[in-house]
């Protein structure tokens, strides 16, 4: 059988590459603004960048021209760092979304080859079938049974059939194949096709936050406010005590600057970017941002069987004929057995794409040398439906010779033919003898009909039950350990599949799958209430013979327990569960365009062990996303407090921090949240926890109370060493490098100590994460030449400390942070007696 059985030679290589020339690629380009322009936009309207500006301003304005230029400088560095980590989080998203692109099959050189779709060229002749979206405008010139939902363009959601024959000949970018198969010869692509030209909407289309990005946004607005409050009251004790306004502006500011924690977005931004471009390195391909901090909240997994649990790779490993009403292999069939592989082979795709279809073509080859496939031509095709569901096919020859050949689940085929009681018997011993050993079942029929006003649906055809085809699926080698990794990790499996209970329950089985005993049909289901649903569904973990309305039922029922559900899904009816998922997943090679679509997550190799890498990913970047905000809110206590209590009780040196040591200390902070905890790598304890709850707010109260701890106990340090500089009478520029080297110190310290809130400071320091030593090097090294380097020291107004001095703000740092482990020891230990 050749490839291409439409006879059709489509372009060659030379063509193609001079319509690619002529009329460029088939993408959608609008107008938008420029990446850069917007980004920096973005970044003029800081709170940070705006209180700098000021400051600068001010310096100028009073003649300290030196920390004006300083402050220049370090809004250079800010704005540096920020369009860095802008561009790396959006080269990322760039990656993903070229990586997402959708494919099409194009005939080329009388060959079916499969092709981006922004690849495709005036020309092409494009094959569209059942479950794909079409990728660009064009004329059919063959098609079957063939009709399209046309919703994205004309808002009706019915399916419009359409046929070369008739005017309504047209198909159209964006829209899909409800039904059937057709050829299209391609006349519009990108802008040019309807779509394109109305898609002009697109330019002003905005994504939506995430709900943890609203969550981060609306605590930094509070911050933001509390530091604009905090700022005019501080601004005006300073005022009325001293009259300057120069003067006790900047000690506001100052106090400002220490208040605002920007680096807090910026990071959030990075781990959701860098953090999809980690799991499109590994084969997933994220298509929606929310996904990401979605992941590691997943309580459930829904998957089906065929090709996620199993191989999909269908052999014919069984068959029953009614003629013999024996189960024999189809190795050495006898003619009735033959004859029933036949029908079966008329009753699939002429163009086989599923794994049971391309097994009855390949034993149909086997067992007959007198090929009559290009003989026969499809005249018409009733696509799978029904509840069970079943397909018919009707090809006819020159001759008028007329082939009518059904399969489906033997459930609807038995019900539509003339079977006595003890046929059906018959069947049934069959169909349980072979779907116990795992074999999954199809039942084949054939009929006859004269004239072409064919009935409206197949069931009207009266069909002779033939007998019963079995395949082999086996399941995949790494199943059972990947259901275990799962288990493990506190999330449950349901399978849910099109399948019979039997076969499902005997492939369960196989692979060690938690209840396989137990089981419920799609009609049984339907027939549930929706408050018994709801406690079924938590008890049971074999779904078979699932229809959409009943996966979908599935799908919310679980939501309504407050389970947070990721969906596995290839098919057309798979469509609307994925969507209501909370995270729906496609397989990358056999899901088709509308599954892709609905997806938010797809795996590039079909592979389900690659969702037990996605979930740790997803805790690993929650976990060190955390890490870090905890780390900004524990270091911008002291920093705060640091300037705020000398200034308003009226300390001996009340302005010990200006603003340029709170943007060097910012300047330290900004890289350490965003490129060392978002390298740190997973914990090893990771996925032995339960899934969070996703209701669970970001900053819960245990949690923020640790940060704020920490802060208060390195504020106890620092100004237990101003106390103590004071006392000894040191000078204030004695006294500021003192405190600014504690700060330093327990910076350095938190970082360490904060990598994990369980393991201990020895086993983190055994973590693979470079940059970690690279950023505290870097921040020693500078530090060094701030405090004895002299140009420096003068600038920030330092003095050079001498080493016991040096010794006490690094050792101060140092106990103010390490208690920690202390109580990391506790909570390992409660850890270990709770599980005994």
């Amino acid at each position: 059988m050749p490839i291409n059985n439409f006879n059709f030679k489509g372009l060659t290589n030379e063509q193609v590459l001079l319509a690619r020339k002529e009329f460029g690629p088939n993408s959608l380009n609008y107008k938008k603004e420029n990446e850069i322009v917007a980004a920096i936009k973005s970044l003029a309207k800081e709170p940070m960048i705006i209180l700098l500006l000021v400051a600068a301003l001010i310096y100028f304005v009073s003649g300290n021209l030196g920390d004006g230029f300083f402050l220049l400088s370090a809004i250079i560095i800010v704005s540096v760092i920020s369009l860095y980590q802008d561009s790396r989080s959006r080269n990322a998203l760039e990656k993903l979304k070229n990586l997402s692109q959708p494919t099409c099959k194009v005939i080329r050189n009388y060959e079916i080859e499969e092709i981006r779709s922004g690849d495709l060229v005036i020309g092409d002749y494009l094959i569209v079938e059942e479950g794909t979206s079409i990728s660009a405008d064009g004329n059919i010139i063959h098609s079957n049974d063939f009709s399209v939902n046309e919703s994205i363009l004309t808002g009706e959601s019915f399916a419009v059939f359409k046929d070369k024959s008739v005017e309504n000949q047209l198909v159209f970018k964006g829209t899909t194949v409800a039904s059937g198969l057709a050829i299209v010869e391609i006349t519009h692509i990108g802008n040019e096709t309807k779509l394109g030209k109305i898609g002009k909407s697109l330019e002003s289309i905005k994504e939506e936050k995430t709900p943890l990005e609203l969550q981060i946004n609306n605590f930094v607005k509070k911050l933001v406010i509390f530091g604009a409050v905090v700022f005019v009251i501080v601004w005006g004790i300073n005022y009325f005590h001293s009259y300057d306004i120069i003067d006790s502006l900047l000690k506001a500011l100052t106090l400002a600057m220490s208040i605002l924690p920007e680096e807090i977005p910026m990071a959030f931004t990075a781990f959701m970017a860098i953090g999809a471009w980690r799991l499109m390195k590994m084969g997933i391909v994220v298509k929606q941002m929310k996904t990401v901090e979605t992941l590691g909240s997943a309580t459930v997994i829904c998957t089906d069987k065929t090709g996620t649990i199993t191989e999909n790779k269908m052999t014919l490993a069984k068959v029953f004929s009614m003629a013999s009403l024996q189960v024999i292999s189809p190795a050495e069939p006898k003619e009735d057995e033959k004859n029933l592989i036949k029908i079966a082979m008329w009753a699939s795709e002429p163009i086989p794409f599923d794994p049971m279809e391309i097994a009855l073509h390949n034993a149909y080859e086997d067992l007959f040398e007198n090929d009559e496939r290009p003989n026969f031509k499809i005249i018409h095709e009733y696509p799978l439906g029904g509840k069970p569901p079943m397909m018919t096919h009707i090809f006819e020859n020159d001759k008028g010779e007329r082939i009518i050949a059904a399969k489906g689940a033997p459930e609807a085929l038995m019900a539509i033919s003339q079977l006595s009681k003890f046929e059906k018997d018959q069947i049934e011993t069959a169909i349980k003898t072979i779907t116990s050993e795992g074999y999954r079942v199809l039942a084949v029929a054939e009929s006859n009909f004269k004239g072409n006003n064919f009935p409206e649906t197949q069931q009207e055809f009266p069909f002779i039950f033939k007998g019963i085809v079995a395949f082999y699926d086996p399941p995949k080698k790494n199943i059972a350990s990947v259901l275990q990794d799962f288990y493990a990790a506190g999330i449950a499996v349901k399978i849910i599949t099109g399948d019979n209970a039997k076969t499902t329950t005997a492939i369960a089985k196989q692979i060690n799958f938690k209840g396989y005993e137990n089981s419920l049909s799609g009609d049984e289901l339907m027939q549930l209430s929706d408050a018994d649903l709801q406690q079924k569904v938590m008890h049971t973990n074999i779904f078979t013979r699932m229809f959409p309305e009943a996966k979908l039922r599935i799908i919310n029922a679980l939501k309504a327990n407050n389970q947070i559900v990721a969906m596995t899904g290839d098919g057309v009816n798979d469509g609307p569960a994925l969507k209501a998922a909370h995270i729906g997943i496609a397989m990358g090679k056999k899901g088709t365009e509308i599954a892709k679509q609905a997806a938010s997550l797809i795996l590039l190799e079909d592979d389900l062990s690659k969702m037990v890498d996605a979930v740790a990913m997803g805790r690993r970047i929650y976990t060190n996303l955390k890490k870090a905000i905890q780390y900004i809110i524990s270091i911008h206590i002291p920093i705060i407090l640091t300037v705020f209590i000398p200034l308003v009780l009226g300390w001996v040196f009340p302005n010990i921090l200006s603003p340029v040591h709170i943007i060097f200390l910012e300047l330290i902070m900004g890289p350490t949240c965003s490129i060392i905890f978002e390298n740190e790598p997973m914990e090893k304890n990771i996925m032995l926890q339960k899934p969070r709850p996703f209701t669970t707010t970001f900053f819960n109260r245990k949690e923020l109370t640790t940060s704020i701890i920490q802060g208060l106990t390195i504020t106890v340090g620092t100004l237990m060493v101003y106390q103590y500089a004071v006392h000894r009478e040191f000078t204030e520029a004695h006294t500021r490098t003192m405190v600014f080297t504690v700060l330093i110190a327990a910076n350095i310290f938190l970082t360490l100590v904060n990598r994990s809130f369980y393991y201990s400071i020895f086993t983190t320091l055994k973590y693979k994460n470079n940059l970690i030593y690279l950023m505290i090097g870097i921040t020693i090294f500078t530090t060094a030449l701030l405090l004895f380097v002299t140009v420096f020291t003068d600038f920030f107004g330092f003095e050079q400390p001498d080493i016991l001095d040096l010794l006490i703000c690094i050792g101060i740092g140092f106990l103010s942070v390490i208690w920690y482990e202390l109580v990391k020891i506790n909570t390992r230990l409660r850890s270990n007696i709770s599980k005994l």
